[in-house]
């Protein structure tokens, strides 16, 4: 009577769980990209050829009814100052994007460049290429 080992050691290699783990982190990264908002708020921005490439630290925005909001936030005006200055008040060489929707008079997109100049924040309008 002969002895036979009931274990055997297969020579074949299963690529089961490697497959399972591609396809988890294939549905991982589609799903955290597509929550990545940068700015949530809907603004029609102006069209231009010329673009920059600078980082910036903090966005301000302006709605077509006249709604300042630093980045999902609604402030009031008055309060838009203080607001920036608390954000970037350690930050070396703050620059500041404002979005601002195609409606607004440029009277309000002043306004915001001079609280940016007096603070010495540098400012990027934000538009869409043509």
């Amino acid at each position: 009577m002969a002895i036979q080992s009931r274990n055997r050691i297969e020579k074949g290699y299963s690529v089961a769980g490697m497959t399972d783990i591609v396809f988890l982190l294939l549905i991982f990264f589609v799903l955290t990209s597509t929550l990545v908002a940068p700015n949530a708020l809907k603004l029609l921005l102006p069209q231009s050829n010329s673009q920059v490439e600078a980082k910036p630290l903090t966005t301000v925005s302006i709605t077509g009814d006249l709604k300042y909001y630093v980045e999902k936030t609604q402030v009031e005006f008055d309060q838009l100052e203080p607001v920036l200055q608390k954000k970037l008040r350690f930050r070396e060489d703050p620059i500041i994007s404002l979005h601002t929707d195609r409606s607004v008079a440029i009277e309000h997109i002043v306004k915001v460049m001079n609280i940016a100049r007096k603070n010495n924040f540098k400012l990027i309008l934000a538009t869409n290429p043509e």
